[in-house]
């Protein structure tokens, strides 16, 4: 049977060794190869022909491109520099703004004015925003005129009760207190906390302990008494039909009579900076006396970071300034900054919070000032008036009153 049907190679291969087909086939076949190895050669030259203009135009492109961007600055491989700027804030209010004479306006004008220039100064001299922040808030924790260190406001029991927050953009390290009675810069003590603390955050008889075993200055109640104060304190205690009690210790009697005080009643007291550095760093600082007439023991929003206080190199920094609990209900220094994080500007960002989210609490009240890596520093308030003030690199002092 297999010599009847033989395979279709067997066949071809007899076809190939025969004489005169196999030798016309033979030939046909190199003919066909060397006819097609011709044909790619061909090819091959027309697709570089055809690829040669694009490759040219690309290089040409390629060098016009480096030609117009310039010579590499020396500086290239490192990182872009920063403009430094910095920001504060005195407080925020309603009714007292309307009754503000020229002689009140300009005493927080120049307090504004010194606070402003103790921080540019560090930041005019290359020092960290850190550092900038702290010493602006220093400065207005020693001025009897706002709501923190001398000056602070007292709790129901008649002492004082003052709080602060501190917080580093760069490493999100961050140090606050809370109802420290005797430390004469809280906002220095925060700090301690971040830097000598394995904490974030330490309060009461235990952080004025701390307070005294690192060093820092203390002072006794009368230091941070003021009349002014003190008499606003006595009119809210009455007014809520509840006892007046005794003056701090050290401190003398009181005038015979209101009218001889002469003072500015100020609601929201706090104050606070934002700075950048010249690396493009950010910080931000908050410290406060409280609320007036407030139970002991109560703490607000100043010292609570993500509430009053928050800095993040990522977004922002901000400091705030209103009624605590409202700020703290709504994480609202935080969110600030996540509104950046997520594409709006710092100015967007705080006016929504401010003007939309805060008031939507009834009796949510205040303002804050915030501060991007790059940009100006920005502000926003839903109370008639809040004291501010700003310096960036390369312009003069801008301050606020009204």
């Amino acid at each position: 049977m297999g010599t009847h049907f033989c395979a279709p190679g067997r066949v071809f291969g007899q076809i190939l060794r025969s004489e005169t087909w196999g030798t016309r086939l033979r030939t046909r076949m190199r003919e066909s190869c060397a006819a097609g190895i011709k044909m790619v050669g061909m090819m091959t030259r027309l697709r570089s022909v055809l690829y040669m203009p694009f490759l040219l135009t690309t290089l040409c492109a390629a060098h016009v491109a480096v030609y117009a961007a310039g010579p590499a600055a020396p500086n290239a491989d490192k990182a872009q520099t920063h403009g430094w700027a910095i920001a504060i804030h005195g407080g925020a209010g309603e009714s007292e703004w309307e009754h503000m004479d020229a002689a009140t306006a300009s005493a927080y004008h120049d307090s504004l004015a010194k606070a402003l220039a103790a921080g540019s100064a560090v930041l005019k001299g290359h020092g960290k925003a850190l550092d900038a922040v702290e010493a602006a808030v220093k400065v207005l924790e020693d001025d009897p005129l706002f709501n923190a260190g001398r000056g602070s406001a007292f709790a129901a029991d008649g002492k004082n009760e003052m709080d602060a927050a501190i917080m580093d953009g760069a490493t999100l390290a961050a140090g606050s207190v809370a109802d420290v009675e005797f430390t004469r810069h809280p906002i220095s003590l925060a700090r301690a906390v971040m830097e000598h603390t394995p904490y974030v955050m330490m309060v009461g008889p235990g952080a004025d302990e701390f307070s005294r075993a690192q060093g820092l200055e203390q002072q006794l109640p009368s230091f941070f008494f003021t009349e002014m104060r003190w008499q606003e304190f006595a009119a809210i205690m009455r007014a809520s039909g509840r006892s007046v009690p005794p003056r701090p210790a050290g401190v003398g009697p009181g005038p015979m009579a209101l009218s001889e005080v002469h003072g500015f009643t100020h609601r929201f007291g706090t104050v606070g900076a934002v700075a950048r550095d010249s690396e493009g760093h950010l910080a931000a600082a908050t410290s406060t006396g409280g609320m007036q007439g407030k139970m002991p023991g109560r703490v607000g929003d100043s010292p609570l970071i993500g509430a009053g206080t928050y800095a993040s190199d990522r977004s922002c920094a901000v400091s705030g300034t209103g009624v605590g609990e409202y700020f703290i209900r709504l994480t609202l220094a935080r969110q600030v900054c996540t509104l950046v994080e997520q594409g709006q500007t710092p100015q967007q960002a705080a006016d929504r919070m401010i003007h939309s989210e805060l008031p939507a609490l009834k009796g949510g009240e205040g303002g804050v000032i915030v501060m991007a890596p790059t940009g100006e520093p920005v502000w926003s308030s839903n109370t008639l008036g809040m004291f501010r003030a700003k310096e960036e690199e390369g312009s003069g002092p801008e301050i606020h009153v009204k």
